[in-house]
């Protein structure tokens, strides 16, 4: 699971991954559609896990954090 954030717009964006410097790598060349008119990105967090299912379930409750934060703003 991890955070990266955009330089060009200091969004975040939470994704999971079992290779994060590839994954990096392909946010920051274009690769990924949903991220690609962000660039270029910094990696500001990340936590390892075991399994695959654990990594997914913590970055969706990041994210429904994320959202519920972003309303009471």
């Amino acid at each position: 699971m991890y955070i990266i954030k955009s330089l060009k717009d200091g969004k975040l964006y939470f994704g999971s991954t079992s290779d994060l410097k590839k994954r990096l790598k392909e946010h920051n060349s274009g690769l990924n559609q949903s991220t690609k008119s962000r660039r270029p990105f910094k990696l500001v967090y990340y936590e390892a896990y075991v399994s695959k299912e654990d990594a997914k379930q913590r970055e969706q409750n990041l994210k429904l954090r994320a959202r519920a934060l972003r309303q009471l703003t």
